[in-house]
């Protein structure tokens, strides 16, 4: 993992199952990703979130 990089949960807007992924620090827009979410068994989109 890069020093400029940060890792962030991305959530789905379904359910609340979530994955976590790197992003870069310099990056300011909120990350919005399509991606399977195994709950509702489909491709969902899926928002960034703080780590806490």
């Amino acid at each position: 993992m890069a020093a400029d990089s940060i890792i962030v949960i991305m959530r789905s807007s379904e359910s609340r199952f979530f994955y976590t992924t790197t992003k870069n620090k310099r990056n300011k827009e909120k990350l919005k990703l399509k991606r399977y979410d195994p709950t509702v068994r489909k491709h969902v989109e899926f928002n960034e979130e703080k780590v806490k």
